[in-house]
């Protein structure tokens, strides 16, 4: 099998629940990955949007996840839930899950759930470091990745 992440509140390329949104209760998605490749030392997660209005939005990172977790349960997070694992200060200006809320009126966006194996753990940057901070960070010790993409419309 390969590396990957999946949802059981989603299908890839599927309509993202209200729930998940801010909308709705604005709690990150269950999520799960399989098959983390050997030498992965900690994993990233993010969510993204490159449809919104001003460039790609920063929904969420959660970064230094164990390579041995599994999954992250609906809200796994919230409140600093697991204290192994640290979360960027997303585009909204918190260091939380964010879920989509694009523009009333346009068309769905793609939100992108990327897992990335990782060489090693992340250094922060910063005290209090962005999504696109821990992003660039991690490119020199990415081995793979993998995502799920996931729409939402008002």
């Amino acid at each position: 099998m390969a590396f990957a992440i999946t949802s059981s509140a989603f299908a890839n390329g599927q309509a993202l629940p209200s729930k998940y949104t801010c909308d709705g209760m604005n709690v990150s998605p269950p999520l799960a990955w399989t098959d983390v490749p050997a030498g992965t030392e900690s994993l990233l997660l993010s969510c993204s949007d490159p449809d919104a209005p001003g460039g790609t939005f920063g929904h969420w990172v959660a970064y230094n996840i164990p390579p041995d977790q599994s999954e992250l349960r609906e809200g796994g997070l919230a409140g600093g839930a697991d204290t192994r694992v640290a979360q960027a200060v997303n585009d909204f200006g918190n260091a939380e899950y964010g879920g989509p809320c694009p523009p009333r009126g346009d068309r769905p966006h793609a939100y992108r759930f990327r897992l990335v194996a990782l060489s090693g753990p992340i250094d922060v940057p910063t005290p209090e470091p962005t999504c696109a901070e821990i992003v660039e960070a991690s490119v020199p010790l990415e081995i793979a990745s993998t995502e799920i993409v996931g729409y939402y419309g008002r």
